[in-house]
């Protein structure tokens, strides 16, 4: 019997994973699906540029093939889904504000308390995510896509910004009790809502670097999802 291939997907926190997690096992039912947890953003943390951050996802699929005793040929794809966190805006639409604690995201700013900082993360994690954008393959061979949730999978599932980590939690878990055994409603949720960009693949992410697009509600995940609900 032939083994299953593996369908690669790495998320940015537990909720991610806890929200989308069964649903791409319901989706992708003919290969093995396991869902690698970054518990934060690849595309965010010291050192990753766009030099090296090919080489640090490839490490993700490396270090689980050889836990696993797998090898390229194993892997399927890899489907990374990203938050813009508002990555692309301008260094205008940062606003210093000392009185807050932590970052307030709305459609048009991003207030904090410290806005170089702020503008440091967007440029670093806006090359990045250029970068992946561009970027077909992953160790070699393995082919590789990139998704958007703008301006986090908060925003684009819930219609919620600023949530709280309990929020995250359990808005996640009612999204997957709501969608684990209703695929085609998920999969016309997410393709055919007001938020869905479902242009090309190349397109979707010329459009989300544009303006205040990395800050308003947009994902282009459901182009992800094309090929299976064509054969529904």
């Amino acid at each position: 019997m032939t083994r299953k291939k593996i369908v690669f997907i790495i998320v940015e926190g537990p909720s991610d994973d806890e929200a989308l997690g069964v649903i791409f096992s319901r989706a992708f039912d003919k290969n093995a699906v396991y869902v690698e947890v970054m518990h934060g953003d690849i595309t965010s943390v010291k050192g990753n540029h766009s030099g090296n951050i090919v080489g640090k996802v490839g490490d993700l699929l490396k270090q689980y093939a050889k836990s696993n005793h797998y090898s390229k040929s194993d892997f399927l794809e890899v489907i990374h889904i990203m938050d813009t966190d508002g990555a692309f805006i301008s260094d205008e639409n940062v606003v210093e504000d000392h009185s807050l604690r932590t970052l307030q995201y709305s459609l048009s700013e991003i207030r904090c308390k410290d806005a170089a900082l702020i503008r440091s993360r967007n440029k670093q994690k806006s090359e990045n995510m250029d970068k992946l954008s561009r970027q077909s393959q992953v160790w070699d061979s393995v082919p590789y896509r990139c998704y958007y949730m703008s301006s986090n999978l908060d925003h684009v599932l819930h219609n919620l910004l600023n949530c709280s980590s309990e929020d995250k939690e359990r808005n996640a878990f009612l999204f997957a009790k709501k969608y684990k055994n209703a695929l085609g409603e998920f999969l016309q949720f997410l393709c055919e809502s007001d938020f869905s960009v479902n242009t090309s693949y190349r397109e979707s992410w010329d459009f989300i670097k544009e303006g205040l697009h990395s800050l308003e509600r947009h994902s282009n995940l459901g182009l992800c999802f094309k090929e299976i609900r064509r054969g529904e």
